[in-house]
């Protein structure tokens, strides 16, 4: 791969195609993450990822489960295609000696994937926290009294609050995505939408170098000879075990993004200042094992995830379209 020409707008194409695909079919695992990475100790709402499917589905019926969806299948586009174009671009550049890379080269493709993808994933992330999070805060409200299987509304009041307040709203209305956003952006300004920025690249850029090193040397042995591709299903597989790998070994800078770009809190759940203090209350508080909250899910999330964006970007839909389409007068 590293060796020939690449076409961006394929690229592109193919990493959107991926990331609409697999978001649609991982995403109420994904929210399940979220709801379970923001539980503290002695406010549990939920016991385990089952039983955090079960009570959303009870409560906020069939569709609740995709809260914070649109933001996300909106925004992945870019997110997947800058992040797999990305690495793509560095690879090829890192390889114009016409050798093979090293793994220390492979890492530092993906390393400049990750840093180049957080310009869309730390907004994206923040959005899709507040709508994911906000039947976990009405669901802690209401305990112990019997969840009512009525429409779930967000926690969200006044955003123009500090991100400091704890305070939960006795009457919560529903916000969307596009309203916390404009909310945001009137009281916090661009920063607003980038809260977390640091959490979210300590997380993506090791992340990437975890991810892209591993695929292609466990794709590597799917190939029956070196100059020809692997079988799309190896393809799937090692996309599966690297990115189910890559997960659980920076789950804990996820924990830490999740916390610190949750605006609304729960009754005395506490507020972090920054990476630093948020690491040391949560180990103070909560114990090294709160790190691994949400691993299971998020590996399970991440692994047909990008199971299914490197088929899809190794079948080559995005080069079929172009080929086939005005789009080719952009790869000329």
């Amino acid at each position: 791969m590293s060796q020939q020409p690449i076409s961006l707008p394929a690229k592109l194409i193919n990493g959107g195609i991926a990331g609409i695909v697999g978001v649609t079919c991982v995403f109420p695992i994904d929210l399940v993450k979220t709801r379970l990475q923001n539980q503290r100790q002695g406010q549990q709402v939920y016991k385990s990822m089952m039983d955090c499917l079960v009570k959303t589905v009870r409560s906020e019926g069939y569709f609740g489960m995709y809260r914070g969806a649109a933001v996300n299948l909106t925004l992945v586009t870019p997110e997947k295609a800058i992040k797999l174009a990305a690495n793509d671009f560095f690879r090829q550049h890192l390889g114009k000696d016409g050798k093979g890379l090293t793994v220390f080269k492979e890492m530092l493709a993906g390393c400049g994937a990750g840093m180049c993808q957080v310009i869309v994933t730390t907004p994206m992330e923040m959005l899709k926290i507040q709508l994911q999070d906000a039947g976990r805060l009405v669901a802690q409200q209401q305990k112990p009294v019997m969840m009512s299987p009525t429409k779930l509304v967000a926690t969200n009041t006044m955003l123009s609050r500090s991100y400091n307040s704890c305070t939960v709203a006795s009457s919560p209305r529903a916000m969307s995505a596009t309203q916390i956003a404009m909310e945001l952006l009137r009281t916090q300004g661009v920063q607003g939408l980038y809260k977390g920025l640091g959490a979210t690249l300590i997380r993506d850029v090791p992340f990437s170098m975890v991810y892209f090193p591993l695929f292609a040397n466990l794709n590597r042995l799917g190939k029956p000879a070196p100059e020809e591709s692997s079988p799309f299903y190896w393809a799937f597989l090692s996309g599966c075990a690297a990115g189910s790998t890559a997960a659980v070994a920076v789950n804990p800078c996820d924990v830490v993004k999740t916390r610190l770009q949750s605006l609304n809190k729960g009754s005395s759940e506490e507020t972090y200042s920054g990476v630093v203090d948020c690491i040391s209350k949560i180990m103070r508080k909560e114990g090294p094992s709160a790190f691994l909250k949400g691993a299971g899910c998020r590996a399970l999330v991440i692994a047909p995830l990008f199971g299914i964006a490197q088929v899809m970007y190794f079948v080559g839909v995005g080069e079929y379209i172009v080929d086939n389409s005005p789009l080719s007068v952009l790869s000329a």
